[in-house]
């Protein structure tokens, strides 16, 4: 399983904000959309992540003042980021080792969403309900064996 198949099921809607935003506005923003992050974009590229950690931090450190804070002020400089081909199993991997709940995915530059960690935990196991709804299937229909069947203790 790769990101452009959770990106496929999750749909494209992306909300970003500028590092010059007012942070108050940006939370603001999240507050509204019941969304974790913002991905911060500047000029067509991506320059950062803000999401509820960094934006909690800065509350405490501000005292809850935020009128004169902007984005940039406490947004993730370097977040991480994979592409649509990027596998699942090295997703979770990377989240795991940055304690990173979300996650940008650019095809080259290009922004082509957001992945979370409940986005990937979610994907998995769908997709471990499905191997063993199959599995479940093949072993009911499993040929019997001419004579096996006979020798078999009786379902209880």
């Amino acid at each position: 399983m790769k990101v452009s198949d959770i990106l496929r099921v999750k749909g494209n809607t992306l909300f970003t904000v500028t590092p010059d935003e007012s942070l108050a506005v940006a939370l603001q923003t999240m507050a509204d959309h019941d969304i974790g992050s913002l991905v911060v974009v500047s000029y067509g590229d991506v320059v950062g992540m803000l999401t509820f950690r960094e934006a909690i931090q800065a509350v405490v450190r501000l005292g809850g003042k935020l009128e004169n804070s902007t984005v940039r002020s406490v947004m993730d400089d370097f977040p991480l980021s994979c592409t649509p081909e990027t596998p699942m199993d090295e997703v979770r991997r990377m989240m795991l080792q940055r304690h990173a709940r979300y996650m940008p995915v650019l095809d080259k530059r290009t922004l082509m969403g957001v992945i979370s960690f409940y986005d990937v935990a979610k994907a998995v196991v769908d997709a471990q309900d499905f191997e063993n709804r199959m599995l479940k299937a093949y072993i009911k229909d499993w040929p019997a064996e001419e004579g096996a069947a006979a020798s078999l203790p009786p379902a209880a």
